[in-house]
């Protein structure tokens, strides 16, 4: 997939989903046509109903420009009349992308896999089923993919970082951090340098700390955050408190609305039975963000570990109502009734 390419995809995949309620799929056709009939649609309509030679063309026109303006179940109808009078390859990009927008993933990966059958040697119909695989919790499929794609030329370091990504996601740290390598040897960008290094900082391995010392070593204008938050985590690992403290203070100096350095700096304090300082940090954690659903947890563990059941449940009630899912939260207040 080219860089543009890729981009259009990702800043569809990213666009607000409210336009699917508002454009259910199977919606009012009289609505529909009272929109084809307005600006700016109304030219392109017109067109349509009249003899124009390139009926594809002006279907794909009109669909990028209903996608523009948010109406993507419309885009959608576009880009398939588009597709089905001339399937080519950026058709088949744009309604694939249009598809997972509007929440009918099964459909694009249909779409896609005919693609790919249709136009192999075009490596971004892959790279966007290998993320509706995912997205869909199909990890053997998205797994194979990406093998595929890797026997079919071995220097495709995009197919090694999505692979590598997708072993993290399912535990296999050693084929994670060898997928990842590689994808960094054939692409040496930081990227793929710090996720290779996170994944060495969570396993306590020193390399951690040489790949972001490397990615630091080019930062001229002295920006860059998470290499200095990443080697925090490696010395946190280890059991030097001091070092990863200074690490994450770097970290905070540079944006202190990091609320991650906060909360690790915090753990780390905690874990020295220092709650009173790691307190204070988790405040900040709360200042900073007020809907930060780690920060409450940590003031929760704080109070509970200081003898203050009452402080501590009510933090870690704020927590739930933040984050649903915050598991480690639920168990919490169950155990201090």
């Amino acid at each position: 997939m080219s860089k543009l390419e890729r981009s259009c995809f990702y800043i569809l995949l990213s666009l607000s989903l409210s336009a699917t309620a508002c454009n259910g799929h199977g919606g009012n056709t009289k609505e529909e046509d009272a929109i084809l009939k307005k600006p700016p649609f109304a030219a392109l309509t017109d067109s349509l109903n009249g003899d124009a030679g390139d009926k594809a063309g002006i279907y794909f026109r009109r669909g990028d420009l209903l996608s523009r303006n948010d109406l993507h179940e419309l885009a959608a109808n576009d880009y398939k009349k588009a597709w089905e009078l001339r399937p080519d390859e950026i058709t088949g990009l744009r309604f694939a992308s249009t598809l997972s927008i509007i929440s009918r993933p099964q459909e694009a990966i249909r779409l896609l896999e005919d693609c790919r059958k249709k136009f192999p040697n075009n490596t971004g119909f892959s790279n966007m089923l290998g993320d509706l695989y995912l997205q869909v919790g199909q990890t053997k499929q998205a797994l194979q993919l990406y093998n595929d794609m890797l026997h079919a030329d071995s220097t495709d370091f995009e197919a090694w970082y999505e692979k590598g990504l997708l072993q993290e996601k399912t535990l296999d740290t050693t084929g994670a951090l060898a997928s990842l390598r590689k994808a960094y040897t054939l692409q040496p960008v930081n990227t793929y340098a710090l996720e290779l290094a996170y994944i060495y900082a969570l396993t306590r391995n020193a390399e951690a700390i040489d790949l972001c010392n490397e990615v630091l070593g080019k930062d001229s204008t002295h920006e860059l955050i998470d290499p200095l938050f990443i080697k925090g985590i490696y010395y946190a690992g280890i059991g030097e408190g001091k070092q990863a403290i200074a690490q994450f203070d770097s970290c905070i100096r540079r944006d202190w609305k990091f609320t991650d350095a906060y909360r690790e700096k915090g753990i780390v304090l905690f874990h020295q039975g220092k709650y009173a300082e790691a307190l204070e940090v988790f405040q900040m954690t709360i200042k900073v963000s007020n809907t930060y659903a780690d920060g409450y947890f940590w003031i929760g563990r704080c109070y509970e570990a200081t003898g203050h059941k009452e402080e501590a449940t009510l933090f870690y009630q704020r927590a739930l109502a933040l984050d649903k899912d915050f598991t480690e939260a639920r168990e919490r207040i169950q155990r201090l009734k």
